[in-house]
């Protein structure tokens, strides 16, 4: 059974930073394209960043390019979003992904952690 748990989460003011983890248990962590979505309320889940097993290729959302960045650990099983300047529009609550294609969608994606907040007050 593959799991994923993110952290990192929380609140911060407009132009700060958050850097946010996500760590995969079961399942071949090597092999998978990760990726990162975000849910606000009354919204649908949107993509925000993808990258491919080897860390070779990315994707990002267009709100995202230039602020955040993607990046994977193999050897501690880890996906990091690192978010700068970040602002009120980005509040919501953030979830990875781990899937078998560099996707921007919900279905490339077959597994799923359950969140973590993050709110940038302005």
């Amino acid at each position: 059974q593959v799991q994923l748990v993110e952290s990192g989460g929380g609140l911060v003011q407009t132009g700060g930073s958050l850097k946010l983890s996500c760590v995969v248990s079961g399942g071949t962590f090597r092999s998978y394209f990760m990726g990162w979505f975000r849910q606000s309320p009354g919204k649908d889940r949107e993509f925000v960043s993808a990258m491919g097993w080897s860390g070779g290729s990315t994707r990002y959302a267009d709100s995202a390019k230039g602020r955040f960045t993607i990046s994977r650990d193999n050897a501690k099983n880890t996906v990091y979003l690192q978010m700068d300047s970040l602002k009120p529009e980005d509040t919501a609550n953030y979830f990875c992904a781990s899937g078998y294609k560099l996707g921007d969608r919900l279905f490339d994606y077959d597994y799923w952690g359950q969140g973590t907040q993050v709110t940038v007050s302005s």
